[in-house]
């Protein structure tokens, strides 16, 4: 797959602030949306990069990852998620369910996307090359992710501190755990979800290889949000399932954020109120302030998407639609000429 460079997709430096990469997103976000482009594919690729690269950049812990390891932050987190739970058992890095399966021997990429060879002789030397390509910041072009050095560190000195006692000297090195045991690439379901599930978490029952597993959906997925299920699929292969976030009728939504049209009357728009408006959390009210002009926009803070496993919301942000009476009676049009003579309007036209 192709790198997609996240600051680039979204338009901002790399020292853009949170908030300007937010404004950024609901800009191009809105601009590509799926139902205002029905049918074309080039701008549901285009949403979708921008959810992609928002959902790296808005979260400062992923985000810091991307910085340091640029296409590779994912592999490099699942990897210190695998460290951490072999640590204790000396577990083989290389092996199937280490972080660096496949690495025993060929031509890999490596941060950013560096190609290196190497071979395997059974010398725990054999392998430095390796981790120099890996992890070592001498010789780094200018622009390169920022990685840690090995420069005085022995091969169990850098397996020790990623939790892998032994593992260059050929601990765990039996059965299905060899080295040079290829990782099987994983298998892939696609669960379709409504807006209200997506808002609130849900479950589904996918059949992979013909077995029907129950999958629990976290609430704050969207369209493209990945739910990986170790061991799961056929041959003991990871599962990934892909949410698709079914379009609603009411709501459009934007990241974290959702939008929605409110039809108000001409005494609402004119002389003020409180209106009821409905959110997928419940009915709250809105205050019209008086001479509230058509497509105005008001915005409900918390009232919007919960992130993916975060804490808070985004807000939800409420277009108000004038709706004028029709079919006036003789005394309503005199009433209203009445008062449009006392109303000191100037031309909006001119």
């Amino acid at each position: 797959m192709e790198f997609q460079d996240y600051y680039k997709t979204l338009g901002v430096p790399r020292t853009a602030s949170q908030a300007e990469i937010k404004k950024a997103f609901r800009k191009l976000a809105r601009e590509s949306h799926p139902d205002r482009h029905p049918g074309d594919k080039a701008a549901e690729r285009r949403f979708k990069d921008v959810n992609e690269a928002n959902a790296v950049l808005s979260d400062p812990s992923k985000r810091e990852k991307y910085d340091r390891f640029g296409r590779d932050w994912e592999a490099y987190e699942r990897a210190g998620a695998a460290a951490g739970a072999a640590g204790s058992a000396g577990g083989n890095p290389f092996g199937p369910n280490g972080p660096f399966a496949g690495y025993a021997g060929g031509s890999r990429s490596g941060p950013g996307g560096v190609r290196y060879e190497f071979r395997t002789s059974g010398d725990p030397g054999a392998f430095s090359d390796f981790f120099r390509m890996m992890f070592g910041d001498e010789g780094a072009a200018a622009g390169e992710p920022e990685v840690f050095s090995t420069s005085g560190s022995s091969m169990d000195d850098i397996l020790a501190s990623m939790g892998y006692a032994g593992a260059a000297r050929g601990g765990s090195r039996s059965g299905t755990d060899r080295v040079g045991q290829a990782r099987l690439a994983p298998v892939e379901a696609t669960a379709e979800i409504t807006l209200e599930e997506a808002f609130h978490g849900t479950s589904r029952i996918v059949e992979v290889g013909g077995r029907r597993l129950e999958v629990s959906i976290p609430r704050g997925v969207d369209s493209g949000s990945r739910i990986r299920l170790s061991g799961k699929g056929p041959d003991g292969r990871d599962l990934v399932v892909v949410t698709q976030v079914r379009p609603n009728r009411t709501f459009t939504r934007i990241g974290a954020d959702l939008e929605r049209e409110v039809p108000i009357t001409l005494k609402e728009a004119l002389l003020g109120g409180e209106i009821h408006v409905g959110t997928l959390k419940g009915r709250v009210l809105l205050k019209l302030p008086e001479g509230t002009q058509n497509g105005r926009k008001f915005r409900l803070k918390g009232q919007g998407m919960p992130p993916l496993r975060a804490e808070g919301a985004g807000d939800l942000y409420v277009r108000v639609k004038v709706i004028l009476p029709s079919h006036l009676s003789d005394d309503a049009k005199a009433a209203a000429q009445r008062f449009f003579d006392l109303v000191d309007q100037p031309d909006p036209r001119a």
